[in-house]
């Protein structure tokens, strides 16, 4: 048979003898016709999955506390751009989920628009980053196209209650927790309150947002230095600033303000003492609508640059069995103190010691979420979308005690900037992208193609690149290889080609007191 059209992939799913291609034949035995009969519609998203969740709406979930309606999506619009924007996009594909990008004058050319069912113009005549932060826009474009949940990715608006909040207010759900949630997970200085009643260990800091540069002053005659400056309402390594002497103080509380202010919309901070030389490990937790928590494993995040991670390794290697149980059972434990549902993430320093302290919860879907996918074969996205949509972790196979570590993943952020200029952003045009790939290897991309744009106007991420093997090594040696075989032109490239060099750390970097499986800031 000859289509003139594209198959998605799970047009087929479970159908023995399809082989589908990307264009031209079908080719399909006498058995898989009558099969295919059944299914065809679903070339269109809808049929049989359609049915199946039709016949799920009247259906309702009860616990001891609650009463939940299992509503279906069919429509989601992610209020994003770029790598994130296309993965969300994907999974509801495979879910039989309509999609909706938004983008703004400055992303006319852009991928993820070209990724959607439908796009939409936001925040004509503001400037480009302000486009994905206009929240009456994004709600008017949602009303006016029927869609049922927004999903807010990564940055922009994804851990802002008020944003929460508007969805809820238009009768849009929100594929998140609840705004409540968001704004006490958001507020960093509520969120370690509570992880505090939750009897999870904090790291020596304020108890509330500083509001002027003494009170910085008084924190550091009472703990002495180093200490740190954090944004109050954000996180990505935005508003933080190392203080290692009194002279730096004044200097560096001002510009942790700026940025947090630019980045936030808020320049309020609040100040830890620092912990030197720490491994940054956090645990991927998963709730639903019925106070029901688990965890997906820990990811090590230590090696950075300018407080902001470039590789993510999954499970943490070399961890101690007992701190892993620690730090996953004060994760559950959080999430259940505040009632958290879908996905999120708690983020501990580990000092050289073994003790480990609480940083913050990000109320959202993780950049390095992928490598968590690739270790324990659960698709967050997946999860994210039914849990919106009310159906509880048992009706998705999620038990704890089925959640299994299988292999090791790694994942490289391929950034547009230049290591010779410190890592500036680098823009213009790619006239020659040719990437790395094979077995073990995914991509998640949204720009990385020859002729793309490179624009200054958002983030430097080109492409992630996620390796996966039986164990660290194989893992290691696969991204080494796959990042080798990338051919970039037009812009400069980094930190990523830095892993090289890593990996011939390897056999050393095995052990626990490796400097690999410390925060590694990369100047």
């Amino acid at each position: 048979m000859w289509w003139d059209k594209p198959f998605r992939l799970s047009s087929f799913a479970g159908i023995p003898g399809a082989t589908v291609l990307i264009w031209g034949v079908v080719t399909v035995t006498t058995a898989a016709k009558a099969a295919m009969l059944q299914v065809g519609v679903m070339r269109l998203g809808l049929g049989a999955l359609v049915v199946r969740r039709a016949h799920c709406l009247a259906r309702t979930v009860h616990t001891s506390t609650q009463k939940v309606e299992y509503k279906p999506i069919k429509k989601v619009m992610v209020a994003n751009r770029g790598e994130i924007a296309i993965r969300v996009f994907r999974a509801c594909t495979e879910l039989g989920i309509r999609t909706v990008a938004v983008y703004s004058e400055q992303d006319t050319g852009q991928m993820h628009r070209q990724k959607a069912d439908e796009a939409y113009l936001i925040g004509k005549g503001l400037p480009p980053v302000a486009a994905y932060l206009h929240i009456p826009d994004i709600i008017k474009v949602a009303k006016e196209n029927d869609v049922d949940a927004i999903h807010p990715g990564y940055g922009f608006l994804s851990e802002r209650a008020d944003f929460a909040q508007a969805c809820v207010d238009a009768g849009v759900r929100f594929i998140g927790p609840t705004p409540d949630i968001v704004r006490k997970m958001g507020d960093k200085v509520e969120a370690r309150a509570i992880a505090i009643q939750a009897g999870v260990p904090v790291v020596p800091g304020t108890a509330a947002p500083i509001a002027s540069l003494s009170e910085a002053q008084e924190f550091s005659n009472t703990y002495g230095f180093p200490i740190i400056f954090k944004a109050a309402y954000g996180g990505g390594g935005r508003g933080m600033r190392v203080v290692k002497e009194y002279e730096e103080l004044e200097e560096n509380y001002q510009r942790a303000y700026s940025e947090a202010l630019a980045a936030f919309g808020n320049g309020a901070l609040f100040v830890e003492k620092y912990i030197e030389k720490p491994r940054h490990i956090e645990v991927q937790i998963l709730g639903d609508k019925y106070g029901n928590v688990i965890h997906l494993y820990e990811r090590d995040c230590s090696i950075q640059r300018r407080h902001q991670k470039v590789v993510e390794i999954a499970p943490a290697a070399q961890l101690d069995p007992h701190l892993r149980d620690r730090l996953t059972a004060d994760s559950v434990n959080l999430a259940r103190k505040v009632g958290y549902e879908n996905a999120g993430t708690v983020e501990f320093l580990v000092d050289r010691h073994g003790k480990h302290y609480f940083i913050e919860v990000n109320s959202r879907l993780q950049v390095e979420h992928t490598v968590t996918e690739q270790i324990t074969d659960v698709d967050l996205v997946h999860a994210q979308l039914h849990v919106c949509e009310g159906r509880s972790l048992a009706d998705l196979g999620l038990k704890q005690d089925k959640i299994r570590i299988n292999g090791c993943a790694i994942q490289c952020r391929v950034t547009t900037e230049d290591p010779s200029r410190g890592f500036q952003p680098d823009t213009g045009r790619l006239e020659v992208f040719r990437s790395g790939e094979g077995m073990g290897i995914r991509l998640d991309s949204a720009s990385a193609f020859q002729g793309a744009v490179i624009s200054p106007h958002y983030d430097s991420l080109l492409v992630k690149v996620i390796s996966s093997g039986k164990d660290l090594p194989t893992a290691a040696a696969k991204m080494s290889r796959a990042l080798a075989e990338f051919r970039v032109r037009g812009v400069k490239v980094g930190p990523a080609p830095i892993f090289s060099h890593m990996t011939s750390l390897l056999p050393d970097a095995l052990t626990p007191s490796s400097r690999m499986f410390r925060v590694w800031e990369l100047k």
